[in-house]
């Protein structure tokens, strides 16, 4: 049997780091990793390569930095190209990037069948590029590899056939209980704010991202921030001669590996974001997360109260917002599986094309 797997952002490298040790375990199975390029930065993609024990792509496709239209052209031209080569029997898509929409649509052109890891998810909100990503790949997926029951209702409420959806639990679940070291050195201490921004939606508004720069930075005058600042982020902030207050104890920091920020999340007393795997990632490490966004696809976690929405433009960040947050009750449960979500999957696949 024959995969090809196609990542290109920080997410899906962490997601297909568990997937593709699942794999290994089955001697007549042969995995083909795709690169798009969409993540470009080194910190960005080369670290988590190289720490998580990811196979180097075969194919690295370079595509980054354009719009959303041209890049998901070219990587559609280039991804076609591979799959001429290769002759997959599956190809397997993570989450909502261009580069998942790219390799999904291409694949069901070409009557290859897709399997769409963290599929069903839905924020209800058409403007978000991620929101369209993952709706078309799932309607163009055979098998979706849901990560929660929220999820499977999703795709169950939208007429999917039930025997297509498989509820196996989150990947990035696994990533956690596999790669989280309580040993690994923290150079920068605890009791601290960790906070990130990369959403077009955020960073694209200047007067939004500097409205979250004044917020941050007048919350470390109580409480410490821990800044890992993103590449595009740090180039829009850059560009535009965006400022800093300083005079608190805000810590700008370059992007760092996934093993250092399950680190940095541990040691946090919150989780400000607006990515939506960190969202996730904050609860796994039992820590509370005001999200930066006008909603969220992980409603579940509204609903328990370890997530709370901060509507960027229109509500401000305050440090009375973050303390009489964390003094809220929240309920902690088995919401993602039980963190074999990759074992279950692989299983599948294996038995599906066992002929």
């Amino acid at each position: 049997m024959k995969i090809v797997s196609v990542i290109g952002a920080r997410p899906q490298f962490i997601k297909a780091a568990v997937l593709s040790r699942a794999l290994k375990e089955y001697k007549n199975v042969e995995e083909v990793i795709v690169h798009t390029g969409q993540h470009y930065d080194a910190d960005m993609s080369d670290i988590f390569f190289s720490e998580l024990g990811i196979p180097q792509p075969m194919f690295n496709l370079n595509v980054s930095d354009y719009s959303h239209a041209e890049m998901t052209g070219r990587m559609m031209i280039a991804i076609e190209d591979v799959f001429n080569h290769v002759k997959p029997d599956v190809v397997i898509v993570y989450g909502d990037t261009n580069s998942t929409l790219a390799a999904s649509l291409v694949a069901s052109k070409m009557h290859i069948p897709v399997a769409h890891v963290e599929a069903g998810l839905r924020s209800y909100n058409k403007r978000m590029p991620e929101e369209i990503n993952r709706i078309l790949t799932d309607h163009v997926s055979s098998y979706l590899f849901t990560p929660t029951k929220d999820a499977s209702n999703n795709l169950k409420n939208e007429g999917f056939a039930s025997e297509g959806v498989f509820e196996v639990g989150d990947v990035m679940y696994d990533a956690t209980k596999l790669f989280y070291d309580s040993t690994f050195e923290n150079k920068i201490g605890k009791d601290y704010i960790l906070t990130t921004l990369h959403r077009a939606e955020n960073t694209n508004d200047l007067i939004i991202l500097q409205k979250f720069l004044q917020d941050i930075c007048q919350i470390s005058h109580h409480i410490p921030v821990i800044f890992p600042l993103h590449p595009r982020t740090k180039k829009i902030i850059h560009q535009n001669k965006l400022t800093f207050d300083l005079t608190g104890s805000l810590h700008v920091i370059n992007p760092v590996g996934y093993k250092e920020m399950l680190s940095l999340i541990a040691n946090s007393l919150l989780v400000i974001t607006d990515s939506g795997g960190l969202q996730k990632e904050a609860y796994f490490m039992g820590k509370k997360c005001l999200t930066y966004r006008n909603e969220t696809e992980w409603t579940e976690l509204l609903d328990i109260g370890w997530n709370k929405l901060i509507k960027p433009g229109t509500e401000s960040l305050t440090i009375q917002e973050v303390n009489q947050f964390l003094a809220e009750d929240a309920s902690h449960s088995e919401l993602y599986g039980s963190g074999n979500a990759s074992a279950k999957i692989a299983s599948i696949l294996l038995q599906a094309f066992s002929g």
